[in-house]
């Protein structure tokens, strides 16, 4: 008797767990048959669920799985799997999932792909939008698995970990009722395809859900204008005494807005100030003073403003007022700190320009300190690239040639034989550190040589920048190793300690970063302007198009400002809306023009759009109400406050989660009129 229970007992539990863990097959379509293995999802409970796998045409598929619950429905994790039929060299996700208990989390689908190739095909999944955007009862997630030749979309709740990357947790529930999936398949045999698989998906993408989104308004209807002189306003009229700088550097007159200022800087905060970073202004890669000057400039000239003409201007002398050591320069100039007490507690405060003195970004892997922070080749040749167009398209101040030519010089002394620039110099003896000395940072220097060249007509520096492409092109792009300073020492240091030039293995991918592809696709679009050469033009489009898989191509419900156009940043991040946009934005344009591609003239100015959808002001309702949940004092004093991005730290909700605290002027509002200003001077006028 007892054998006999024990056996029924066992049964049971096999029946129980073959009825919640039991996979179903999908028929592969005869079309897709000689590219998929097979098909397999789980049952949600013990339901099957209904299948509709739809023929779109000869290279698109569509799969919609629907589940119809009668109660709720507690299950930790569902999984669609799908098993590619043949072996890819290449692999793409959106996020990286180093271990089997990582996800990639739909708070990071921006323009959400898993992309596969082989020298004969490509396969590309992406989740249906469609339903995704009428609402899920559980986070949906995809993931690749390189070592196993699989792709994964699946349903999960998951958590943050490091920063940021997801991992699958449970206390997933289902309500009664009905529960949809569902996801496209793209595959494309054709050498176009092969070359540049990003194409095609970032067209689908577009054509299906951001076009329409686009033409509706998101992220912006109408004049820019108004957010332009909120900028302007707020950092040089409400916010002036905590934004505008002004002092003197060895008897010159100088002047910039701050680097950082944050929300107790606000006039309507009720306590007192507490400075986040140690007072300063940059010029580097990221947050450069220059740039927004030039911005400045162009904006005061549109509009006969001889005060803003003024300031800018002075950024310009800070800028020109950094001393050079050898032909290098430093890339910021910052204060003394020190901490105050008040009524008990401490509160960080500069001592004031008096104690000035000159470092460089403390983003780098030796250093947090800034005064001992080394040169970076990078901060160096973007200031350089900026002194030159101010000098072409602003004022013709012979000062600003001499000093990039005097960096230049030196520039090509640290070529190595390979082609690549180095990224960090010795402060001691201006010598090669021992990072990212073969990275894609080196594509900057390529736009900045070949800019000198433009303007003097010495072919030693395109001859320069020429070789540096093909090292950019030959070890870089096929790889997809977009390394720079900020994909590891920035906020994001996953991988900082082991990974540096190496693949995550399971994905077969690199940590990337978008500034790196970028500057690539921006020298490469030189290259080609410089030489005719249309290989540069292919290479270009490629990396572009690699680029804009990190550009929002959607408006996902669970984001509560809108999104469409902005970008993140990279594969082990969680921003949305980045300040980045308004750099990439011109860029997007040229190619569109250049190319008579309308999506990517949609998708430029979607871009520049995007820079000013994280500003206080009533002209964004949307993000003006969540500001207004995490500060209430805010008022018509703070409009142009501008966070540099939204869900950074791989969360959002209605309450106000992923907005922020400060306002880095020269990556936020700053650059962002910047931006308008440019390509309004370029382009002649704005897509409304």
């Amino acid at each position: 008797m007892q054998k006999r229970f024990f056996v029924i007992g066992f049964a049971w539990i096999a029946l129980f767990y073959w009825s919640v863990f039991a996979q179903e097959q999908i028929s592969v379509p005869h079309n897709f048959s000689k590219t998929l293995e097979h098909m397999q999802y789980d049952r949600m409970g013990d339901e099957k669920g209904k299948r509709s796998v739809r023929i779109i045409d000869r290279n698109t598929l569509h799969v919609k799985l629907t589940f119809s619950l009668d109660q709720l429905l507690r299950q930790d994790d569902w999984q669609l799997t799908l098993k590619p039929a043949f072996t890819p060299s290449f692999h793409w996700s959106p996020h990286l999932t180093p271990t089997d208990n990582h996800v990639i989390d739909q708070h990071v689908f921006r323009s959400p792909a898993l992309i596969i190739a082989d020298k004969d095909q490509v396969l590309a999944l992406i989740p249906d939008l469609s339903v995704m955007q009428r609402g899920t009862p559980v986070r949906w997630y995809l993931d690749l698995s390189a070592e196993t030749n699989t792709l994964t979309l699946g349903m999960s709740d998951s958590r943050v970990a490091d920063h940021v990357l997801f991992e699958r947790t449970e206390g997933a529930e289902y309500p009664a009722g009905k529960v949809e999936i569902g996801f496209y398949l793209l595959h494309y045999t054709d050498e176009g395809s092969i070359v540049n698989p990003f194409r095609k998906p970032l067209d689908f993408i577009w054509s299906n859900w951001g076009r329409e989104a686009y033409r509706a308004g998101n992220p912006i209807r109408g004049d820019l204008e108004p957010y332009i002189e909120h900028t302007y306003d707020w950092a040089f009229k409400n916010w002036k005494e905590s934004v505008w700088q002004e002092f003197e550097v060895e008897g010159r007159k100088v002047g910039a807005p701050a680097f950082i200022v944050n929300v107790t800087q606000s006039p309507n905060y009720p306590g007192e100030v507490n400075e986040r970073e140690f007072r300063s202004v940059w010029n580097q890669a990221w947050f450069s003073s220059l740039r927004s000057a030039s911005g400045l400039y162009r904006y005061a000239r549109r509009t006969g403003n001889e005060e803003l003409m003024k300031k800018a201007r002075l950024t310009k002398e800070l800028a020109l007022s950094f001393p050079q050591l050898n032909g290098f320069f430093y890339g910021l100039i910052g204060t003394e700190m020190h901490e105050v007490e008040i009524d008990g507690r401490k509160y960080n405060r500069s001592k004031g320009w008096d104690t000035h003195y000159w470092g460089n970004s403390n983003r780098n892997p030796y250093t947090w300190n800034p005064r001992e922070s080394p040169f970076h080749i990078l901060d160096m040749s973007w200031t350089g690239l900026l002194m030159l167009r101010w000098y072409d398209e602003l004022e013709k101040d012979i000062r600003l040639l001499d000093f990039a030519e005097n960096y230049a010089k030196s520039l090509l002394k640290t070529q190595y034989p390979n082609g690549f620039f180095p990224a960090w110099l010795s402060l001691d003896k201006l010598e090669p550190m021992e990072h990212l000395n073969d990275s894609p940072e080196t594509s900057l220097s390529v736009t900045f040589l070949l800019k000198l060249h433009e303007l003097t007509g010495k072919q030693e520096y395109k001859e320069a920048a020429l070789k540096a492409m093909e090292a950019v092109i030959r070890e870089v792009i096929p790889t997809g190793r977009w390394e720079d300073f900020e994909t590891y020492w920035s906020c994001s240091r996953y991988g900082s300690q082991d990974l540096v030039g190496k693949k995550v293995l399971r994905n077969n991918m690199h940590k990337q970063n978008n500034f790196s592809m970028f500057w690539t696709a921006e020298a490469l679009y030189e290259c080609y302007r410089t030489t005719s050469n249309r290989k540069y033009l292919r290479s270009g489009q490629r990396t572009l198009d690699e680029l804009l898989m990190t550009q929002a191509s959607w408006q996902p419900p669970y984001m509560f400002v809108n999104v469409l156009g902005g970008f993140g940043v990279l594969n082990a991040d969680g921003e949305w809306n980045d300040s980045r946009e308004s750099l990439f934005a011109e860029l997007i344009l040229q190619y569109g023009k250049l190319l008579n591609n309308r999506e990517y003239i949609e998708r430029g100015f979607a871009a520049l759009k995007a820079s000013f959808v994280m500003m206080y002001c009533p002209e964004n309702p949307l993000t003006q109400v969540q500001w207004e949940k995490v500060y209430p004092f805010f008022g018509e004093k703070d409009y142009g406050f501008t966070m540099e991005n939204y869900g950074h730290g791989g969360r959002t909700s209605s309450e106000g989660e992923g907005m922020g605290e400060f306002t880095i002027y020269d990556w936020g509002n700053g650059a962002a009129a910047e931006a308008y200003n440019r390509i309004l001077d370029k382009f002649g006028e704005i897509e409304q």
